[in-house]
């Protein structure tokens, strides 16, 4: 998760300034085609087992990357590319909800720290949004550790996935 995070957190400010450039418009219909991916690999792909050999840092970097720089441009914290692209290299799905909210957190903050230095948050809208937040995500976390198994942690993700879509399709058009 090291290197994931250190990438992620590095790149989430750079996608912060790209949104100023790219047309966010785009960037959204990829994203979306990315959930409806990621969403059907993980309700229906079955990963085989990792080895424990592997580059990890290589592969952790790439993730993310691409996971910092998108999730920094859209203002999310990238945990739609991360946990999908882990459990599709074979990790295992509750190892990878843990990696990915760390990373998610401390991504999260470097973005919500670029936004911040260019004045672009809605203070309001924070206040109302981190309550329930923190609150879902005691009651995930709790869930997933007491209450489901891999693989309902897997379909449970790839179900949110395909209900950020939808609502990112309705917003686009």
């Amino acid at each position: 998760g090291l290197p994931i995070l250190l990438v992620a957190t590095t790149m989430a400010p750079v996608g912060a300034y790209a949104g100023k450039i790219v047309p966010k418009v785009y960037v959204l219909w990829v994203f979306i085609a990315f959930l409806l991916y990621s969403g059907t690999m993980m309700i229906f792909f079955r990963p085989k087992r990792r080895p424990k050999d592997g580059n990890h840092i290589v592969e952790g970097s790439i993730i993310g990357g691409i996971a910092g720089f998108l999730g920094g441009l859209l203002g999310v914290g990238g945990g739609g590319i991360i946990s999908p692209a882990l459990i599709m290299l074979g990790y295992e799905p509750k190892k990878v909800a843990a990696t990915t909210a760390l990373v998610v957190f401390f991504s999260s903050l470097s973005g919500f720290l670029t936004y911040w230095g260019m004045g672009a948050l809605n203070w309001e809208l924070l206040l109302w949004v981190s309550v329930p937040a923190i609150a879902g995500g005691w009651l995930g976390t709790h869930l997933m550790h007491f209450k489901m198994s891999p693989d309902q942690v897997k379909k449970v993700i790839g179900v949110i996935m395909y209900l950020i879509a939808l609502k990112m399709i309705l917003k686009v058009l």
